[in-house]
């Protein structure tokens, strides 16, 4: 499984791609980060964004996206900033009939930590254990891609079957049928 790990911002979008299956090593494809300038006009580094990620879709084929889900912070900037990101991730990658896959910062430190309160120096040493690279990549937004990567490498498998489980109760569950409507009464 080959899976673009998108760390979503507008200045600094981490992306890193992961290839492996859960219970292997799991080997780093590439990592870096999406820059745009801070005093760029919003729409400008929304174009900039999609295009840096347009271009790692098209040099590294991932078969899933994994974006980081935002989450609601005290920096209304920030947080809008990091959405428009996201999306932007989201509709490359769907445009493309890319599954995409959303995973809070806690499910991500957890995986790959085991400790959903795991700092950035935590996670970076983690990423850099897990894929035997030689020092934590820099800056942090790309070794918190490729975490997120790892992540949804080795979390798919479980959702996948999970998934196909609730399906099988869905289709398989009695339908209770429909109560008749009630009469109409008449009123004098």
């Amino acid at each position: 499984m080959r899976v673009l790990g998108v760390d979503p911002g507008l200045t600094r979008c981490g992306v890193g791609v992961v290839e492996g299956v859960a219970g292997r090593p799991l080997t780093m494809i590439g990592v870096g980060v999406v820059r745009t300038p801070a005093d760029a006009d919003l729409g400008h580094r929304l174009v900039a964004v999609e295009q840096g990620i347009e271009q790692w879709l098209d040099e590294h084929r991932p078969q899933y996206v994994a974006v980081e889900r935002v989450f609601s912070q005290h920096n209304v900037r920030t947080v809008m900033g990091t959405a428009q990101a996201s999306a932007v991730a989201i509709l490359c990658a769907s445009r493309r009939g890319i599954p995409v896959a959303l995973h809070t910062p806690s499910e991500v430190k957890a995986a790959v930590t085991g400790s959903g309160r795991a700092d950035k120096a935590q996670v970076g040493a983690m990423v850099t254990r897990l894929l035997r690279l030689a020092a934590p990549p820099r800056p942090a937004d790309a070794a918190d891609a490729l975490a997120l990567a790892i992540c949804h490498i080795w979390r798919a498998p479980a959702q996948n079957r999970l998934q196909q489980a609730v399906a099988l109760h869905t289709s398989k569950a009695p339908r209770t049928p429909k109560a008749p409507p009630a009469p109409k009464g008449r009123t004098a």
